[in-house]
């Protein structure tokens, strides 16, 4: 993994490189592969040198002579091939037409070179070197939830978002469904709210079959919003519901289902040890919210009166409708990421236990590749970033968590002890004037003389020197700073 500093530096050669521009095919680019002998390459700059010597154009011609027997020359002076290989480029650099400046520039790469190459053309060849400041290895991102769900990659400090997708799900507030008002009261081994029942609370019911109190428990909860409502009184109780909601009604020696709407004052309703009859019924036109719950025996006492759990359709198109969205994204991951050698790893994040459902959905080659599973509450791209952040034990070794963990060093001191840091350009000069810099950051954005003036101050004074990225959060923050920060050895005044 090349850091980001190596990457400022390879990025800055290949810059300086790509500002000259031949008048013809005169600039001469060559890449030696890690093992390859310098002996065989100076033969063929040589032999190449023959070739030359047929180019028509006697200015062209000579710069090409001239520019391989400069590079030759400067070959002659390694004893052997660096462990990396190496890259020689020469040419002329003059920027004056009429005159002629031939110069030699040389690197090891920060990776090893697999190829050999010899090139004359208009322009210096840079692609092997680019390809080397991209990062190579990729971690899949997906952050979801029953809503949402955004797919992503993390290479080297960068997240990229590549599929963000929502979901036909509905939500905990919807229009329809059988619903009573929050305040109702209903038995989870005391007496609560309806709006504070949780999803896993045992809620008390009844066993039609064998006539008896029965615990259940709640699969699920939403609220619901209606333009009017019932209130429907006993001797000694109310209970205000959406018109749908389902009662049980003793009809003899019989117990029938009716909806609110079509209850009289006629009918009996059942309660935990008796029945009791309805006074009145009334109307009300005006919109209210109410709360609904699933529970897992189909009903429950609402204010002591048993009413019917219908919902439970509900809650069934709610799990199909997920299971849809899963299938939906798993269909992109497989898209994104299946077939991909570059691919190091899956993290998946998300709220409760939405994500391990969603995980059984997934390619088994991507399963294989899961290095982390996160509970996260955002599943958009803010999600993406939250679920590197929360990562970063997995991604230890990466360039990523290496500068997320020294700018948090740096911000967390800036909080706690501000006189211990130094930023912007006067503050960060003054402070290496009194000798008081431990570590200096600068992003990869600042111009290539202040980061060199700088990294020359870092070495007369030697304290470390790094460079980060602009791609993460932090960096980002620091470059608001100015680009420059330093974590003191001691306060400065």
């Amino acid at each position: 993994m090349i850091s980001t500093k190596e990457k400022q530096r390879l990025r800055k050669f290949i810059r300086e490189l790509k500002s000259y521009r031949g008048r013809h095919t005169e600039l001469v680019s060559v890449y030696v592969p890690a093992g390859y002998e310098l002996i065989k390459v100076i033969q063929q700059l040589q032999q190449e040198q023959g070739t030359a010597s047929n180019i028509k154009d006697a200015r062209t011609r000579a710069n090409v002579i001239d520019s391989l027997e400069r590079m030759i020359r400067h070959l002659r002076l390694f004893k052997k091939t660096p462990d990396n290989g190496l890259a020689i480029f020469a040419g002329n650099a003059s920027p004056v037409d009429n005159k002629i400046d031939i110069r030699v520039w040389t690197i090891e790469p920060p990776q090893p070179l697999k190829t050999r190459l010899y090139r004359c053309d208009q322009t210096f060849v840079t692609d092997l070197l680019e390809e080397m400041t991209e990062a190579k290895e990729i971690y899949g991102l997906i952050v979801m939830d029953r809503r949402e769900a955004t797919i992503g990659i993390l290479r080297g400090t960068m997240i990229q978002t590549l599929n963000h997708m929502t979901s036909g799900v509905p939500g905990k507030q919807k229009a329809g469904g059988q619903c009573c008002h929050p305040q109702t009261l209903v038995n989870s081994g005391s007496l609560i709210e309806i709006r504070n029942v949780n999803i896993g609370d045992r809620i008390e019911g009844f066993n039609l079959m064998k006539n008896q109190v029965e615990d259940s428990f709640c699969l699920d909860k939403w609220t619901v919003k209606k333009d009017r409502h019932y209130v429907i009184r006993t001797a000694d109780k109310k209970i205000i519901t959406s018109k749908d909601h389902i009662f049980f009604v003793k009809n003899g020696s019989s117990i029938i289902e009716k909806p609110a709407e079509n209850l009289s004052s006629k009918d009996f309703l059942i309660e935990k040890h008796c029945i009791t009859k309805i006074e009145s019924i009334e109307l009300i036109n005006e919109p209210i919210e109410l709360v609904d719950i699933a529970v897992k025996n189909k009903n429950f006492f609402a204010n002591g009166v048993l009413v019917h759990n219908s919902a439970q359709r509900f809650h069934r198109i709610r799990e199909g409708l997920a299971k849809e969205f899963y299938k939906r994204i798993s269909e992109v991951a497989n898209k994104e990421f299946l077939g991909k050698k570059e691919l190091k790893g899956v993290i998946v994040g998300g709220p409760g236990p939405t994500k391990e459902e969603f995980i059984e959905y997934l390619n088994n080659e991507i399963k294989k590749k899961i290095v982390a599973v996160k509970d996260i509450t955002y599943t958009d791209e803010f999600g993406l970033h939250n679920l590197v952040e929360l990562s970063q034990d997995t991604l230890a070794k990466e360039v990523v968590a290496e500068e997320r963990k020294l700018l948090l060093d740096f911000f967390t001191t800036l909080a706690k002890n501000p006189d211990k840091i130094a930023y912007g350009y006067e503050n960060a000069k003054k402070a290496f004037e009194y000798g008081a810099v431990d570590k200096l950051i600068l992003v990869d954005t600042l111009d290539d003389k202040i980061i060199e003036e700088f990294e020359q101050l870092t070495e007369q004074t030697n304290c470390a020197f790094h460079i980060v990225s602009t791609d993460t959060q932090e960096g980002r923050q620091l470059k608001d700073l100015g680009g420059i920060g330093a974590i003191l050895r001691f306060q400065i005044k």
